[in-house]
């Protein structure tokens, strides 16, 4: 399994080299503009090194980008090897696997969600967080569990920042209906549910017990997508012990599709807003 750096540093490569063909330069005549050997580009579009900030910056000069966006997305993801993000200061209680998953959610502009068995994290009450941790993980102590919901709730500034996170989330019912923490932890949950469906950011939808089969059944999955460039996607597949990290086109192409199958099949917004405030009503009753 390969962890994040070396999949975006992979994925950094393969823009830098797209953007070497469009300004019609070869890896050598690159290497002789930057001041370089031939070796050190051809290490950084396959990924086998990592990339500091400045040399990203050299390249995009020398293939004349000038879009800030483009610019400023690149050197963040080069940069991201190096940066301390604020969830460092966990680092004794966060899996490798999970602070990966954060940077991906931190640099990203959209996730598209599938999920299947329990609330998204960005989305979870902290007393919702607090039972489901309890529950999946009991060998915790006190202290690495409030850690822990510490960060689920953290992650969730991306959703009010200034350029916020767009969350596109498919919510099995099954989610809404399996008791996390008893009833009144599942009504508080629920209302929580239901403000985050009036954040413009946010696109909730609810699949039904009635649709039957679907793809998400199998595995829940996440989309994360990049201001500027689609060819930047990851998607995030859980497992038990630990995450698969998939970034090839194809493989990436096959998740989106599926993504936008069980969305046509979900509820529209009005209707699953509807349905969480039904099962809301039987849990408060």
């Amino acid at each position: 399994m390969e962890r994040v750096p070396a999949v975006r540093r992979r994925r950094l490569g393969e823009e830098l080299r797209r953007l070497r063909d469009r300004a019609g330069l070869t890896s050598g005549e690159a290497a002789r503009l930057a001041g370089w050997h031939q070796s050190k580009v051809s290490r950084i579009e396959t990924g086998r090194s990592s990339v500091r900030a400045e040399d990203v910056t050299v390249l995009l000069d020398v293939y004349a980008v000038r879009d800030p966006a483009l610019r400023d997305l690149l050197g963040t993801l080069a940069d991201r090897g190096f940066q301390r993000g604020w969830w460092h200061d966990f680092r004794d209680v966060l899996p490798v696997e999970y602070r990966d998953f954060i940077s991906l959610e931190t640099g990203a502009s959209r996730a598209r969600s599938m999920e299947n068995t329990v609330v998204p994290g960005l989305l979870q009450t902290a007393d919702y967080a607090r039972a489901l941790t309890a529950d999946v993980m009991p060998q915790l102590s006190r202290r690495e569990l409030d850690a822990l919901v510490d960060v689920r709730l953290a992650r969730q500034a991306v959703l009010y920042q200034e350029r916020p996170l767009e969350l596109w989330a498919v919510l099995d019912e099954a989610v809404l209906r399996r008791g996390v923490g008893g009833r009144a932890v599942m009504a508080g949950q629920l209302r929580r549910l239901a403000e985050a469906a009036e954040l413009p950011q946010v696109r909730l939808h609810v699949l039904p017990f009635a649709a039957g089969g679907h793809t998400g059944v199998t595995n829940s999955f996440v989309i994360f997508s990049f201001p500027r460039s689609a060819d930047l996607d990851v998607v995030v597949v859980d497992h038990l012990t630990s995450s698969l990290y998939v970034d090839q086109k194809e493989h990436i192409e096959a998740y989106a599709a599926a993504f936008t199958r069980l969305h046509t099949r979900a509820l529209p917004g009005d209707e699953s807003a509807a349905m969480i405030a039904r099962i809301h009503a039987e849990l408060s009753g």
